[in-house]
C-alpha cells in the first residue's frame, strides 16, 4: 500500500482539486481529506496519507471515500460512513461517529469521525472535509480507568462491613451494601446526607468539632481510643460500633474512607468472657484462702497432739507441722496476690525464714538467719510447693543439727536468677553433716525428701561439706513462667 502525500506529487494535488481547501486540509493536525458533494476523495493531508490509502494513489483519487481500504474490512462500518457523508451533503450540518478505521500496517484506530460541508470562498461549489482524530490511547486508557472503578466499587460491595466515604462536609458521598445492612437506609436515603444521621444524639454533641479538627491533620486511625461507640439506624435503635478512618486525596479534596464495624455480639461475647473469669478468679481466691484455713487447722490440731508427745513424737509432731505451715504460707501468698498462675519466690522465702526464726525462738541465740533474695523470680504452684518444702527441711535440718551448744553460726538462704532457671542456696557454718549422712540414702525422712522434693521442682541438687554444710538447689525454667 503506497502513502499518499500532498507533497509528494504537488503537480497532482493541484490537479485534483482546488488549491484552498488542499491548502486547509494541510493545515489540520489529525487525519483529514477532501471530499467532493458525491464523496468522492479528492486530496489527503500528509497524516492520513502516511496511514496508507490503497495500492496504488492514482487508483485511490476520485474513488467513492467509504470503499477505500480503511474501511473495507467492514461493510457496517462502510455503510456508516456513506450515510453520514449523505447526510452532510444532502442537510449541510456536519456529522459525527466513531468507528473502527484499519491502517496499512493491519493496526486497527479507534476514530472519531467528523464530516463537514464546507463552501469555498473562491466560489468553486461545497466540499466535504472529513477530520478524524486517534482515540484508540484515550479509550483503552478510559477501558482501564473503568476496570479500576469496576473492581473498585466490586470491592466496596463485597467488603462484610459498612463501608463510606465523606467528603470535606460531612457528607456521605459512597456507601455500600453493607451500610445498607447495618443501618436500614436505603442508598439513596444515604447519599448526599450528613453523616450525623448515624450518631445518637447523645454522641452527636461535639462532633462537627471533632470532624474538623480531623481534617485539619487526616490520618489513619481507629476512633473512640478504647472508648465504646454507638450508632443508631434508620428506625432509632442503636448498636456498638467500631470505626476506623482513612484519608483519601481526591480532586476535590481529602476525603474520608470509615470502615464501620458492628461490635454488639463480640462486645457482649467479651463481657460474658470478663464475668466468667471474675467468677473463676473468686472461686480460686476462695479455695486457696479454704486450703490455706484448712492446712492452718491441721498445723493446730499437730500442735495439739504434741503437747502430750515427748521425745522424739514431740519433735516428729513438730517438723509436720512446720511442713504444713510452709505450704500453708504458699495459699496465703496467692490469696494476698489475687494472682493465681504464680508465686513470688523471694517473698515467699523472706516469710518463710521468718516463720523458722519463730518456730526455733528457743536457740535463735544461737543463729542468725541472713536472706539474700533476687527479685522478680516467680514459678508456678505446681513447683512452688517442692520448692517451698525443700527450703524448709534444709533449713530445719541446719538449725537442728549445725550448731550443737555452745557454737552459734549462721545460716545464709540465697535465691539468684539466671537465665537458665533460678537458684536456691541453703548454706551454714555449722558443725557439717557427717560423711554418712547421704540425701536419698540416710533413711531420715528429711534426707529422703530432699531427691524427691528436687525431682518434682524439675531441678537438681549439690552438696559441699567444706565450711558447714551447704545444698545447691537448681531449679530449670518453668516453661517460661519465670519472670526477670
Amino acid at each position: 500500500m503506497t502513502p499518499l502525500a500532498s507533497e509528494a506529487r504537488p503537480a497532482e494535488s493541484r490537479r485534483l482539486s482546488p488549491v484552498a481547501p488542499v491548502a486547509l486540509i494541510d493545515s489540520f493536525l489529525g487525519m483529514a481529506a477532501l471530499l467532493n458533494p458525491e464523496g468522492r476523495l479528492v486530496a489527503v493531508n500528509r497524516e492520513l496519507a502516511g496511514l496508507g490509502v490503497g495500492d496504488d494513489e492514482a487508483e485511490v483519487a476520485g474513488r467513492y471515500f467509504w470503499e477505500c481500504d480503511w474501511w473495507a474490512f467492514d461493510p457496517n462500518v462502510q455503510t456508516r460512513i456513506r450515510r453520514a457523508i449523505e447526510l452532510a451533503a444532502s442537510t449541510g450540518q456536519a456529522q459525527y461517529l466513531r468507528v473502527v478505521k484499519r491502517v496499512h500496517d493491519c493496526r486497527f484506530l479507534n476514530v472519531e469521525i467528523k464530516i463537514t460541508p464546507f463552501d469555498s470562498p473562491c466560489g468553486e461549489g461545497g466540499w466535504l472535509i472529513y477530520s478524524a482524530r486517534d482515540r484508540t490511547a484515550q479509550m483503552a486508557g478510559e477501558e482501564a480507568l473503568a476496570l479500576s472503578e469496576q473492581r473498585f466499587r466490586l470491592a466496596v460491595e463485597s467488603f462484610p462491613d459498612g463501608l463510606v466515604m465523606v467528603d470535606q462536609k460531612a457528607r456521605m458521598v459512597l456507601v455500600n451494601a453493607g451500610m445498607e445492612t447495618l443501618f436500614g437506609y436505603a442508598r439513596d436515603e444515604l447519599l448526599g446526607a450528613d453523616i450525623e444521621c448515624l450518631i445518637p444524639d447523645a454522641q452527636r454533641q461535639g462532633h462537627a468539632a471533632h470532624f474538623l479538627r480531623y481534617m485539619e491533620h487526616p490520618s489513619a486511625r481507629a476512633m473512640a481510643n478504647r472508648r465504646e461507640l454507638n450508632a443508631r439506624r434508620k428506625d432509632g435503635t442503636e448498636f456498638q460500633v467500631e470505626i476506623g478512618l482513612n484519608p483519601i486525596p481526591s480532586d476535590q479534596g481529602t476525603m474520608v474512607l470509615a470502615t464501620i464495624q458492628d461490635v454488639t455480639a463480640r462486645y457482649a461475647a467479651r463481657r460474658a468472657t470478663e464475668r466468667a473469669l471474675e467468677e473463676k478468679t473468686v472461686l480460686l481466691h476462695e479455695i486457696h484462702h479454704r486450703v490455706k484455713n484448712n492446712l492452718q487447722v491441721i498445723s493446730s490440731l499437730l500442735n495439739l497432739q504434741s503437747r502430750g508427745a515427748t521425745g522424739d513424737v514431740a519433735a516428729a509432731l513438730a517438723e509436720s507441722q512446720g511442713r504444713i505451715k510452709a505450704m500453708a504460707l504458699i495459699h496465703q501468698l496467692l490469696y494476698e496476690r489475687n494472682d493465681f498462675s504464680s508465686v513470688d519466690i523471694a517473698e515467699y522465702l523472706k516469710r518463710l525464714c521468718n516463720l523458722l526464726s519463730e518456730s526455733h525462738r528457743s536457740i535463735r541465740p544461737r543463729f542468725q538467719f541472713v536472706l539474700e533474695a533476687d527479685d522478680g523470680v516467680c514459678v508456678s504452684l505446681k513447683r512452688a510447693v517442692p520448692c517451698g518444702l525443700l527450703v524448709n527441711e534444709l533449713v530445719t535440718n541446719a538449725l537442728k543439727h549445725a550448731f550443737p551448744e555452745p557454737r552459734t553460726g549462721q545460716v545464709r538462704v540465697a535465691l539468684a536468677k539466671g537465665d537458665a532457671g533460678f537458684t536456691i542456696t541453703v548454706a551454714d557454718d555449722g558443725v557439717g553433716l557427717p560423711p554418712e549422712v547421704l540425701p536419698g540414702v540416710t533413711r531420715s525422712l528429711g534426707m529422703q525428701l530432699i531427691p524427691l522434693l528436687t525431682d518434682q521442682a524439675c531441678g537438681s541438687w549439690q552438696l559441699d561439706r567444706d565450711n558447714g554444710t551447704r545444698f545447691t538447689i537448681r531449679i530449670a525454667p518453668d516453661e517460661g513462667r519465670e519472670t526477670a
